[in-house]
């Protein structure tokens, strides 16, 4: 496996039309996407494009969402996860458990429509990271 590119820094957020505004005044952010549902997911979701990344503000759907559960330790929100990209998902997923790795769950589409998995924080010095694959369009 090899790292690719960090594509998405995710952000809880109690109130992701809240977020926009801050992002959109605080720091003249214009490029921001609409809304929108991941029901499998239990969350809603927006991307913020910066120059070199994106911003994921994610919201949950109800208190069975697990962005619920990180909302109710961190009422204001804040980081929840990296997200780096992986050229083959399936590849990456093999190299990691037979590293040792903890992965949670099984690679599900994510919000840009590839698969997606996430790695115990343990694993990751405390940080919750999300392998995503690369998409394979021009729009990230």
């Amino acid at each position: 496996m090899t790292l690719g590119r960090l594509n998405h820094v995710g952000i809880a957020t109690p109130s992701i039309d809240r977020s926009m505004e801050t992002y959109r005044q605080l720091l003249g952010a214009d490029a921001i996407g609409q809304p929108f549902d991941l029901p499998t997911q239990g969350v809603r979701v927006c991307f913020i494009d910066a120059p070199n990344t994106q911003i994921e503000l994610i919201e949950p759907y109800d208190d069975a969402s697990p962005i619920a559960g990180f909302l109710r330790k961190n009422p204001a929100g804040g980081q929840h996860h990296l997200c780096f990209e992986v050229a083959d998902i399936h590849a990456a997923i093999a190299d990691l458990a037979a590293k040792g790795a903890t992965l949670l769950g099984e690679p599900r589409i994510g919000a840009h429509g590839t698969p997606i998995v996430f790695m115990h924080p343990r694993d990751m010095g405390g940080v919750l990271v999300e392998l995503m694959e690369t998409p394979r369009d021009e729009h990230r």
